[in-house]
Protein backbone atom coordinates (compact mmCIF):
# COMPACT_ATOMS: atom_id res chain seq x y z
CA UNK A 1 0.00 0.00 0.00
CA UNK A 2 1.39 3.62 -0.99
CA UNK A 3 0.04 6.36 0.12
CA UNK A 4 -3.45 7.49 0.91
CA UNK A 5 -6.23 8.30 -1.39
CA UNK A 6 -8.01 11.58 0.69
CA UNK A 7 -4.89 12.63 2.24
CA UNK A 8 -4.12 16.09 0.89
CA UNK A 9 -0.59 17.76 -0.37
CA UNK A 10 -1.02 20.56 1.36
CA UNK A 11 2.06 22.36 -0.34
CA UNK A 12 4.92 21.94 -3.40
CA UNK A 13 8.38 22.73 -2.58
CA UNK A 14 10.46 25.36 -4.38
CA UNK A 15 12.76 23.32 -7.10
CA UNK A 16 9.88 20.99 -7.91
CA UNK A 17 8.91 20.28 -11.50
CA UNK A 18 5.38 19.53 -11.73
CA UNK A 19 4.76 17.30 -14.40
CA UNK A 20 0.96 16.98 -15.40
CA UNK A 21 -1.04 14.18 -17.63
CA UNK A 22 -4.16 14.69 -19.43
CA UNK A 23 -4.91 10.66 -19.51
CA UNK A 24 -6.82 9.24 -22.63
CA UNK A 25 -7.28 5.69 -23.45
CA UNK A 26 -4.75 4.97 -26.49
CA UNK A 27 -2.50 8.83 -25.84
CA UNK A 28 -2.27 10.97 -22.78
CA UNK A 29 -0.89 14.62 -22.90
CA UNK A 30 2.24 15.65 -20.85
CA UNK A 31 2.95 18.81 -19.51
CA UNK A 32 6.28 20.05 -17.43
CA UNK A 33 6.03 23.40 -15.40
CA UNK A 34 7.76 24.94 -12.51
CA UNK A 35 6.54 26.24 -9.29
CA UNK A 36 8.05 30.08 -11.03
CA UNK A 37 5.97 29.33 -14.42
CA UNK A 38 8.55 28.15 -16.78
CA UNK A 39 7.20 25.62 -18.86
CA UNK A 40 7.70 23.23 -21.86
CA UNK A 41 5.08 22.79 -24.52
CA UNK A 42 2.23 20.04 -24.00
CA UNK A 43 3.51 16.59 -25.71
CA UNK A 44 1.25 13.55 -26.60
CA UNK A 45 2.95 10.11 -25.45
CA UNK A 46 0.87 7.16 -26.40
CA UNK A 47 -0.04 4.19 -23.76
CA UNK A 48 2.56 1.93 -24.45
CA UNK A 49 5.88 0.88 -23.34
CA UNK A 50 7.96 2.71 -26.02
CA UNK A 51 5.38 5.91 -24.80
CA UNK A 52 5.73 5.76 -21.62
CA UNK A 53 9.86 5.66 -22.11
CA UNK A 54 9.16 8.90 -24.34
CA UNK A 55 7.38 10.46 -21.26
CA UNK A 56 10.10 9.64 -19.11
CA UNK A 57 12.92 11.07 -20.95
CA UNK A 58 10.96 13.94 -21.78
CA UNK A 59 10.62 14.06 -17.57
CA UNK A 60 14.41 13.82 -17.11
CA UNK A 61 15.25 16.29 -19.95
CA UNK A 62 12.51 18.74 -18.30
CA UNK A 63 14.01 18.02 -14.65
CA UNK A 64 17.81 18.68 -16.06
CA UNK A 65 16.87 21.60 -18.01
CA UNK A 66 14.88 23.45 -15.37
CA UNK A 67 17.26 22.36 -12.07
CA UNK A 68 14.67 20.73 -10.13
CA UNK A 69 15.82 18.63 -7.68
CA UNK A 70 12.08 17.08 -6.63
CA UNK A 71 9.31 15.96 -9.42
CA UNK A 72 6.03 15.61 -8.61
CA UNK A 73 3.60 13.93 -11.03
CA UNK A 74 -0.01 14.43 -11.06
CA UNK A 75 -3.18 13.70 -13.27
CA UNK A 76 -6.92 13.98 -13.26
CA UNK A 77 -8.83 10.64 -11.77
CA UNK A 78 -10.47 8.79 -15.24
CA UNK A 79 -11.14 5.46 -14.02
CA UNK A 80 -8.91 2.53 -15.04
CA UNK A 81 -6.71 4.70 -17.99
CA UNK A 82 -4.20 5.96 -15.25
CA UNK A 83 -2.95 2.67 -13.67
CA UNK A 84 -1.08 1.10 -16.14
CA UNK A 85 0.71 4.83 -16.07
CA UNK A 86 0.81 4.46 -12.26
CA UNK A 87 2.23 1.32 -11.77
CA UNK A 88 4.59 2.37 -14.51
CA UNK A 89 6.04 5.24 -12.25
CA UNK A 90 5.76 3.52 -8.91
CA UNK A 91 9.50 2.15 -8.58
CA UNK A 92 10.84 5.66 -10.10
CA UNK A 93 12.02 8.92 -7.81
CA UNK A 94 8.64 10.49 -8.44
CA UNK A 95 6.17 11.74 -6.08
CA UNK A 96 2.31 10.37 -7.92
CA UNK A 97 -0.77 12.75 -7.15
CA UNK A 98 -4.07 13.05 -8.49
CA UNK A 99 -6.52 15.83 -9.40
CA UNK A 100 -10.42 16.02 -8.34
CA UNK A 101 -12.38 16.50 -11.52
CA UNK A 102 -14.34 19.18 -10.21
CA UNK A 103 -11.32 20.58 -9.21
CA UNK A 104 -9.84 21.20 -12.91
CA UNK A 105 -13.25 21.83 -14.09
CA UNK A 106 -14.13 25.10 -11.55
CA UNK A 107 -10.30 26.12 -12.57
CA UNK A 108 -10.43 25.76 -16.15
CA UNK A 109 -12.02 29.35 -16.90
CA UNK A 110 -9.68 31.11 -14.27
CA UNK A 111 -6.75 30.83 -17.10
CA UNK A 112 -8.48 32.48 -20.06
CA UNK A 113 -11.98 33.36 -18.94
CA UNK A 114 -13.23 30.76 -21.27
CA UNK A 115 -15.28 27.20 -21.59
CA UNK A 116 -12.09 25.83 -24.01
CA UNK A 117 -11.42 22.51 -23.58
CA UNK A 118 -8.79 21.29 -25.37
CA UNK A 119 -6.11 18.20 -24.78
CA UNK A 120 -3.28 21.17 -24.68
CA UNK A 121 -4.94 23.08 -22.07
CA UNK A 122 -6.38 20.08 -19.74
CA UNK A 123 -2.82 19.49 -18.06
CA UNK A 124 -1.92 23.52 -17.86
CA UNK A 125 -4.80 23.70 -15.44
CA UNK A 126 -3.74 20.31 -13.59
CA UNK A 127 -0.41 22.11 -12.75
CA UNK A 128 -2.64 24.79 -11.69
CA UNK A 129 -4.32 22.67 -9.28
CA UNK A 130 -1.11 21.31 -7.83
CA UNK A 131 0.16 24.48 -7.14
CA UNK A 132 -3.11 25.61 -5.54
CA UNK A 133 -2.20 22.62 -3.01
CA UNK A 134 -5.91 20.77 -4.00
CA UNK A 135 -4.07 17.12 -5.10
CA UNK A 136 -4.05 14.17 -3.50
CA UNK A 137 -1.96 11.29 -2.74
CA UNK A 138 -2.36 7.94 -4.81
CA UNK A 139 -3.14 4.26 -3.23
CA UNK A 140 -2.34 1.87 -5.41
CA UNK A 141 -3.05 -1.58 -3.25
CA UNK A 142 -0.26 -4.56 -3.42
CA UNK A 143 -0.67 -8.26 -2.83
CA UNK A 144 -3.61 -9.69 -1.62
CA UNK A 145 -5.28 -6.32 -0.74
CA UNK A 146 -4.83 -5.54 -4.55
CA UNK A 147 -6.12 -8.97 -5.25
CA UNK A 148 -9.70 -8.68 -3.01
CA UNK A 149 -10.14 -5.42 -4.62
CA UNK A 150 -10.16 -7.30 -8.31
CA UNK A 151 -12.06 -9.75 -7.02
CA UNK A 152 -14.75 -7.43 -5.22
CA UNK A 153 -14.97 -5.56 -8.47
CA UNK A 154 -15.23 -8.72 -10.60
CA UNK A 155 -18.27 -9.83 -8.68
CA UNK A 156 -20.00 -6.21 -8.25
CA UNK A 157 -19.68 -6.49 -11.64
CA UNK A 158 -21.27 -9.81 -12.13
CA UNK A 159 -23.75 -8.81 -9.31
CA UNK A 160 -25.10 -6.72 -11.88
CA UNK A 161 -24.78 -8.64 -15.06
CA UNK A 162 -27.62 -11.47 -12.88
CA UNK A 163 -29.72 -9.03 -11.77
CA UNK A 164 -30.43 -7.89 -15.47
CA UNK A 165 -30.56 -10.97 -16.22
CA UNK A 166 -33.27 -12.08 -13.58
CA UNK A 167 -35.38 -8.87 -14.17
CA UNK A 168 -35.57 -9.78 -18.33
CA UNK A 169 -36.43 -13.67 -17.26
CA UNK A 170 -39.21 -11.85 -15.33
CA UNK A 171 -40.20 -9.54 -18.01
CA UNK A 172 -40.76 -12.67 -20.66
CA UNK A 173 -42.32 -15.10 -17.73
CA UNK A 174 -45.10 -12.80 -17.60
CA UNK A 175 -45.18 -12.45 -21.36
CA UNK A 176 -45.45 -16.32 -21.81
CA UNK A 177 -47.25 -17.41 -18.45
CA UNK A 178 -48.44 -14.42 -16.39
CA UNK A 179 -50.31 -16.94 -13.99
CA UNK A 180 -47.05 -18.36 -13.11
CA UNK A 181 -46.45 -15.64 -9.92
CA UNK A 182 -49.53 -16.18 -8.28
CA UNK A 183 -48.07 -19.78 -7.57
CA UNK A 184 -44.76 -18.56 -7.09
CA UNK A 185 -44.03 -14.75 -6.01
CA UNK A 186 -40.16 -15.45 -7.06
CA UNK A 187 -39.87 -16.53 -10.38
CA UNK A 188 -35.84 -16.02 -9.74
CA UNK A 189 -35.62 -18.83 -6.92
CA UNK A 190 -34.08 -22.06 -7.72
CA UNK A 191 -37.24 -24.12 -7.92
CA UNK A 192 -39.47 -21.95 -10.19
CA UNK A 193 -36.29 -21.71 -12.42
CA UNK A 194 -36.35 -25.94 -12.60
CA UNK A 195 -39.72 -25.70 -13.87
CA UNK A 196 -39.24 -23.00 -16.54
CA UNK A 197 -35.70 -24.96 -17.59
CA UNK A 198 -38.34 -28.22 -18.36
CA UNK A 199 -41.34 -27.10 -18.74
CA UNK A 200 -41.06 -24.09 -20.13
CA UNK A 201 -44.63 -23.16 -21.59
CA UNK A 202 -47.96 -23.01 -20.16
CA UNK A 203 -49.25 -26.34 -22.54
CA UNK A 204 -46.66 -28.42 -21.15
CA UNK A 205 -46.98 -27.95 -17.79
CA UNK A 206 -50.74 -28.33 -18.71
CA UNK A 207 -50.04 -31.26 -19.42
CA UNK A 208 -48.60 -32.74 -16.55
CA UNK A 209 -50.31 -34.43 -13.54
CA UNK A 210 -50.49 -33.25 -10.31
CA UNK A 211 -48.49 -36.02 -8.67
CA UNK A 212 -45.75 -36.48 -11.16
CA UNK A 213 -45.34 -32.39 -11.19
CA UNK A 214 -45.44 -32.62 -7.30
CA UNK A 215 -43.06 -35.04 -6.75
CA UNK A 216 -40.61 -33.44 -8.41
CA UNK A 217 -41.41 -29.66 -6.93
CA UNK A 218 -41.18 -31.25 -3.45
CA UNK A 219 -37.80 -32.95 -3.89
CA UNK A 220 -36.48 -29.45 -5.89
CA UNK A 221 -37.42 -27.64 -2.58
CA UNK A 222 -37.03 -29.73 -0.13
CA UNK A 223 -40.45 -30.05 1.51
CA UNK A 224 -41.22 -26.25 0.84
CA UNK A 225 -43.89 -26.66 -1.99
CA UNK A 226 -45.85 -30.19 -3.25
CA UNK A 227 -48.91 -31.68 -4.48
CA UNK A 228 -50.96 -28.28 -3.84
CA UNK A 229 -48.41 -26.15 -5.67
CA UNK A 230 -48.60 -28.53 -8.23
CA UNK A 231 -52.42 -28.96 -8.72
CA UNK A 232 -52.92 -24.67 -9.17
CA UNK A 233 -50.04 -24.45 -11.61
CA UNK A 234 -51.44 -27.07 -13.72
CA UNK A 235 -55.00 -25.86 -13.32
CA UNK A 236 -53.76 -21.83 -14.01
CA UNK A 237 -51.57 -23.19 -17.39
CA UNK A 238 -54.86 -24.79 -18.78
CA UNK A 239 -56.50 -21.56 -18.45
CA UNK A 240 -53.68 -18.71 -19.31
CA UNK A 241 -53.77 -15.45 -20.87
CA UNK A 242 -50.35 -15.80 -21.50
CA UNK A 243 -49.44 -14.93 -25.20
CA UNK A 244 -49.46 -17.40 -28.32
CA UNK A 245 -47.80 -15.49 -30.95
CA UNK A 246 -44.05 -15.88 -31.06
CA UNK A 247 -44.16 -18.27 -28.14
CA UNK A 248 -41.07 -20.23 -29.92
CA UNK A 249 -38.72 -16.90 -30.13
CA UNK A 250 -39.74 -16.20 -26.10
CA UNK A 251 -38.77 -19.80 -25.19
CA UNK A 252 -35.63 -19.87 -26.86
CA UNK A 253 -34.60 -16.97 -25.36
CA UNK A 254 -35.83 -18.04 -21.59
CA UNK A 255 -33.46 -21.19 -21.82
CA UNK A 256 -30.61 -18.67 -22.80
CA UNK A 257 -31.01 -16.56 -19.99
CA UNK A 258 -31.42 -19.74 -17.51
CA UNK A 259 -28.48 -20.94 -18.97
CA UNK A 260 -26.50 -17.45 -18.30
CA UNK A 261 -27.79 -17.12 -15.11
CA UNK A 262 -26.01 -20.93 -14.50
CA UNK A 263 -22.71 -19.74 -15.55
CA UNK A 264 -22.82 -15.79 -13.74
CA UNK A 265 -23.57 -17.70 -10.38
CA UNK A 266 -21.06 -20.22 -11.04
CA UNK A 267 -18.83 -17.09 -11.54
CA UNK A 268 -19.74 -15.53 -8.11
CA UNK A 269 -19.11 -18.91 -6.10
CA UNK A 270 -16.26 -18.97 -7.38
CA UNK A 271 -15.03 -15.43 -6.98
CA UNK A 272 -16.44 -15.72 -3.28
CA UNK A 273 -14.63 -19.16 -2.74
CA UNK A 274 -11.19 -16.82 -3.67
CA UNK A 275 -12.31 -14.19 -1.71
CA UNK A 276 -12.31 -16.83 1.53
CA UNK A 277 -8.57 -18.07 0.38
CA UNK A 278 -7.50 -14.33 0.30
CA UNK A 279 -8.66 -13.37 3.38
CA UNK A 280 -6.86 -16.35 5.37
CA UNK A 281 -3.48 -15.42 4.17
CA UNK A 282 -4.36 -11.83 5.83
CA UNK A 283 -4.17 -12.15 9.47
CA UNK A 284 -6.01 -8.79 10.50
CA UNK A 285 -8.91 -9.97 8.70
CA UNK A 286 -10.58 -12.38 11.38
CA UNK A 287 -10.90 -9.11 13.72
CA UNK A 288 -13.41 -7.47 11.39
CA UNK A 289 -14.82 -11.36 11.09
CA UNK A 290 -15.52 -11.23 14.45
CA UNK A 291 -17.97 -8.73 14.22
CA UNK A 292 -21.54 -10.80 13.84
CA UNK A 293 -23.29 -9.67 11.12
CA UNK A 294 -20.05 -8.80 8.64
CA UNK A 295 -19.27 -12.30 6.11
CA UNK A 296 -16.68 -13.11 3.77
CA UNK A 297 -17.48 -10.64 0.92
CA UNK A 298 -18.09 -7.83 3.06
CA UNK A 299 -14.81 -8.20 5.11
CA UNK A 300 -13.36 -8.88 1.47
CA UNK A 301 -14.78 -5.77 0.27
CA UNK A 302 -13.78 -3.70 3.13
CA UNK A 303 -9.89 -4.45 2.68
CA UNK A 304 -9.88 -4.91 -1.31
CA UNK A 305 -11.33 -0.75 -1.01
CA UNK A 306 -9.37 0.38 1.80
CA UNK A 307 -6.32 -1.65 1.55
CA UNK A 308 -3.89 -1.17 4.99
CA UNK A 309 -6.19 0.25 7.72
CA UNK A 310 -3.60 1.28 9.83
CA UNK A 311 -2.22 3.70 6.87
CA UNK A 312 -4.89 5.73 8.09
CA UNK A 313 -4.15 7.93 11.23
CA UNK A 314 -7.37 9.74 11.67
CA UNK A 315 -10.68 8.66 11.49
CA UNK A 316 -12.16 11.82 9.51
CA UNK A 317 -8.99 10.39 6.75
CA UNK A 318 -10.75 7.07 6.20
CA UNK A 319 -14.66 9.15 6.45
CA UNK A 320 -13.04 10.95 3.56
CA UNK A 321 -12.03 8.12 1.42
CA UNK A 322 -15.77 6.27 1.72
CA UNK A 323 -17.16 9.78 1.10
CA UNK A 324 -18.95 10.06 4.28
CA UNK A 325 -17.85 13.33 5.84
CA UNK A 326 -20.60 15.68 6.07
CA UNK A 327 -21.19 18.63 4.52
CA UNK A 328 -23.75 21.55 4.67
CA UNK A 329 -24.41 24.80 2.56
CA UNK A 330 -25.64 27.44 4.72
CA UNK A 331 -25.76 31.24 3.89
CA UNK A 332 -27.46 34.42 6.15
CA UNK A 333 -30.13 33.06 8.05
CA UNK A 334 -30.24 30.03 5.95
CA UNK A 335 -29.08 26.85 7.50
CA UNK A 336 -28.20 24.20 5.18
CA UNK A 337 -28.84 20.17 6.02
CA UNK A 338 -26.11 17.98 6.59
CA UNK A 339 -25.64 15.59 4.19
CA UNK A 340 -22.42 12.92 3.13
CA UNK A 341 -20.41 14.04 0.70
CA UNK A 342 -20.54 11.54 -1.44
CA UNK A 343 -17.05 12.09 -2.94
CA UNK A 344 -14.82 8.77 -1.91
CA UNK A 345 -15.59 5.46 -2.84
CA UNK A 346 -18.85 4.48 -3.62
CA UNK A 347 -18.16 0.95 -3.81
CA UNK A 348 -16.97 0.93 -0.17
CA UNK A 349 -20.14 3.32 0.67
CA UNK A 350 -22.05 0.47 -0.54
CA UNK A 351 -20.54 -2.27 1.14
CA UNK A 352 -20.79 -0.14 4.49
CA UNK A 353 -24.63 0.42 3.89
CA UNK A 354 -25.19 -3.13 3.31
CA UNK A 355 -23.29 -4.28 6.23
CA UNK A 356 -25.30 -1.76 8.58
CA UNK A 357 -28.18 -3.76 7.45
CA UNK A 358 -27.08 -6.71 7.87
CA UNK A 359 -25.82 -5.60 11.55
CA UNK A 360 -29.67 -3.82 12.53
CA UNK A 361 -31.58 -7.05 12.75
CA UNK A 362 -33.08 -8.87 15.74
CA UNK A 363 -30.12 -9.19 17.91
CA UNK A 364 -28.00 -7.78 15.76
CA UNK A 365 -24.50 -5.98 17.09
CA UNK A 366 -26.69 -2.12 16.36
CA UNK A 367 -30.28 -2.89 16.22
CA UNK A 368 -30.17 -1.05 19.80
CA UNK A 369 -28.34 1.71 18.31
CA UNK A 370 -30.43 1.84 15.09
CA UNK A 371 -33.80 1.73 17.53
CA UNK A 372 -32.55 4.37 19.04
CA UNK A 373 -31.89 6.59 16.17
CA UNK A 374 -35.61 5.88 14.63
CA UNK A 375 -37.11 6.52 18.14
CA UNK A 376 -35.51 9.96 17.80
CA UNK A 377 -37.19 10.61 14.40
CA UNK A 378 -34.09 10.08 12.22
CA UNK A 379 -35.30 8.68 8.98
CA UNK A 380 -34.42 5.36 7.85
CA UNK A 381 -31.47 5.93 5.42
CA UNK A 382 -30.07 8.35 7.34
CA UNK A 383 -30.18 6.11 10.31
CA UNK A 384 -28.66 3.87 8.20
CA UNK A 385 -25.79 6.33 7.23
CA UNK A 386 -24.86 6.75 10.96
CA UNK A 387 -24.34 3.13 11.45
CA UNK A 388 -22.42 2.73 8.35
CA UNK A 389 -19.91 5.41 9.94
CA UNK A 390 -20.14 4.09 13.36
CA UNK A 391 -18.88 0.20 12.10
CA UNK A 392 -16.37 2.25 9.67
CA UNK A 393 -15.15 4.31 12.97
CA UNK A 394 -15.24 0.70 15.00
CA UNK A 395 -13.10 -1.52 12.10
CA UNK A 396 -10.80 1.62 12.05
CA UNK A 397 -10.16 1.80 15.85
CA UNK A 398 -10.24 -2.24 16.32
CA UNK A 399 -7.45 -2.44 13.12
CA UNK A 400 -5.32 0.45 15.17
CA UNK A 401 -5.14 -1.01 18.25
CA UNK A 402 -5.15 -4.78 16.93
CA UNK A 403 -7.96 -6.02 18.92
CA UNK A 404 -10.86 -8.40 18.25
CA UNK A 405 -14.54 -6.76 18.60
CA UNK A 406 -15.90 -6.97 21.64
CA UNK A 407 -19.93 -6.56 21.95
CA UNK A 408 -21.30 -4.05 24.61
CA UNK A 409 -18.14 -2.79 25.35
CA UNK A 410 -17.33 -0.40 28.43
CA UNK A 411 -14.52 1.93 28.20
CA UNK A 412 -12.76 1.52 31.42
CA UNK A 413 -13.39 4.40 34.16
CA UNK A 414 -10.91 6.99 35.22
CA UNK A 415 -9.66 6.77 38.58
CA UNK A 416 -10.52 9.79 39.86
CA UNK A 417 -7.66 10.84 42.94
CA UNK A 418 -9.08 13.13 45.52
CA UNK A 419 -6.26 16.01 46.75
CA UNK A 420 -5.60 15.51 50.29
CA UNK A 421 -7.24 18.64 52.01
Amino acid sequence: MRGIRGKRVTMVKEGTLLVTIDVGMTSNRGYCSTIDGRDIKPFKFDNTREGLDVFWSMLLTSKNRFCCSDVMVGYESTGPYAEPLVHYLMDKPVTIVQVNPLHTKRIKELNDNSPLKTDDKDPRVIADVLRLGHALSVVVPEGDAAYLRRLNNARERHVGERTALLNQLQQLVFLVFPEFKTVFKDVTVKTPRHILKRYTTPETIGGLTKDSLGEEIRKRSMGKFGVREAELLISRARDTIGIKEGLAGMVLDIHHILAQLETVNGFIEEIEAEMAKALERIPSSARILSMKGLGVVTVAGLIGEVGDFSKFRTQSEIMKLAGLDLYEISSGKRKGHRRISKRGRSLLRKILYNAAISTIRKNGIMCTQYAKLIGRGMKRTSALIVIAKKLLRIIHAMMRDERDYVHHYESPKRVVIKKAA
